[in-house]
């Protein structure tokens, strides 16, 4: 039988779990936007894309593209909107102190998510007539979220956090006037940053989680030119298994592990680990040339989020906590694009697209920390060419994403909302992105 101090006990370990959150520019985590080029046309036909170095991220041996030393400097202005309405909520007092209680009235609609600058910079330099080596420097995944610390939901989550940045070193080679392929190697850093209230209202602290890694993986490239204008590519991006290590921190406990202390447990500053795996890209395009000045683009990309099925959280010694888990149930999901590139004159080219972009979260694990929906896009961007050498880039990404709700109680979420209280919040989010890019040869 559950005593009311172990009660007490999970309502702070599974308050400080990691989870992934949701971004509201890109389905699950991932940052699509790593080029002004690919973002006016809504990543269609990108994996084919015979216009610059960028496209290089979906498929590296797109490095090809340049025919001389080569650097293409991109970044993404996103303003995401959030809006949550808290129809109700309560924590999750033990029984012995009187129950649950309802905080719905603390905090109950706001914005909870961060404007954020994603970059992205590559390098090419030609080694022989055939043979490209590159650089690039992306963040693949990413997020920037906060919920305050006084809103009903915060036994949930207060604070969400992801920053991944990948070095990569590609190699890309034409075989001939029609195969083309790349690969890369790449250096993943992530850090971690995870927020929640800890204990019961009126009897509460914070629990907070900061962990990083360093970890590795690969791309695969094809690009095909069967038929003059009619272009395929097919890219891959590796999975990418983290080994994150970091701390816990607690403040304002006293109270909570007072409470605790018949039960044997405190909340204490302890280092804490958990594995993590990062899903794979699988990207495919099309590019048909329609006539000499309009391009035709498709695109499907598969993101297999359904590696990420859940966090083991180990708080090592001196703290006697056991495990902390946490289900995820992604699914794996795909995105499809279509757009159109027009070349209006010798020095500026136009581009438009649409998208729709699938949700890898389900109904029945959706969270305060993933509180996802399916997204659509509508693209339009375009390219001035100053010289032959010098080029600028815009794009505009308007996101409308599907309203989602969120139902956490003991009952549906078993085990791991006993500790946390029941949730019933309602989430209307959408995003404007604004790209800019230079490309620059030598």
């Amino acid at each position: 039988m559950t005593t009311p101090s172990k009660s007490l006990f999970k309502v702070s370990l599974v308050a400080v779990s990691v989870a992934a959150a949701s971004s509201a520019y890109s389905a699950g985590f991932a940052l699509n936007d790593h080029s002004a080029t690919a973002s006016g046309k809504a990543l269609a036909g990108v994996a084919a894309s015979n216009e610059d170095i960028s496209a290089s991220f979906w498929n590296p041996a797109l490095f090809v593209n340049a025919k001389e030393t080569t650097v293409y400097v991109s970044g993404a202005y996103v303003m995401p909107s959030m809006d949550v309405t808290v129809n109700s909520a309560s924590d999750a007092r033990p029984s012995a102190l009187g129950g649950p209680q309802d905080i719905s009235s603390d905090g109950a609609t706001q914005d909870s998510v961060n404007n954020t600058l994603v970059p992205s910079i590559y390098f090419a330099k030609p080694i022989t007539d055939k043979t490209i080596v590159g650089i690039a420097l992306n963040a693949p995944f990413g997020l920037s979220g906060d919920y305050g610390q006084d809103w009903a939901g915060r036994f949930h989550a207060t604070e969400t956090a992801i920053q991944d940045i990948a070095l990569s070193f590609s190699l890309a080679h034409r075989l001939n006037d029609w195969v083309s392929t790349g690969v890369s190697l790449q250096i993943h850093k992530a850090d971690v940053v995870l927020e929640s209230a800890v204990g019961y209202s009126g009897n509460e602290g914070i629990g907070r989680i900061e962990a990083d890694d360093i970890a590795y993986g690969y791309a695969l490239g094809l690009a095909l030119e069967p038929i003059k204008g009619t272009r395929i590519g097919l890219g891959y991006r590796s999975e990418v298994d983290f080994d994150f290590e970091g701390d816990v921190k607690y403040s304002n406990v006293t109270g909570i592990n007072a409470v605790l202390a018949s039960a044997g447990y405190q909340l204490i500053n302890a280092d804490v680990s958990d594995s993590i795996t990062f899903p794979s890209v699988l990207t495919l395009s099309l590019e048909q040339d329609l006539t000499p000045k309009l391009k035709l683009g498709l695109t499907a990309i598969r993101t297999g989020w359904g590696v990420m099925d859940g966090i083991n959280i180990d708080f090592e010694s001196p703290s006697n906590q056991p495990n902390s888990k946490l289900t995820f149930g992604f699914e794996d999901q795909w995105m499809y694009s279509a757009g159109l590139t027009y070349a209006y004159s010798n020095k500026l080219t136009l581009r438009t697209g649409v998208a729709m972009d699938n949700s890898p979260v389900t109904d029945e694990y959706r969270s305060a920390r993933t509180p996802d929906g399916d997204r659509k896009w509508i693209s339009i961007g375009g390219t001035y060419d100053f010289n032959d050498m010098t080029s600028a880039t815009f794009a505009f990404t308007h996101v409308m994403i599907d309203d989602v709700s969120v139902d956490r109680n003991f009952t549906a979420s078993g085990e791991e909302d006993a500790g946390r209280g029941a949730l019933d919040a309602d989430y209307k989010s959408s995003a404007n992105v604004v790209s800019l890019a230079m490309n620059m040869a030598f």
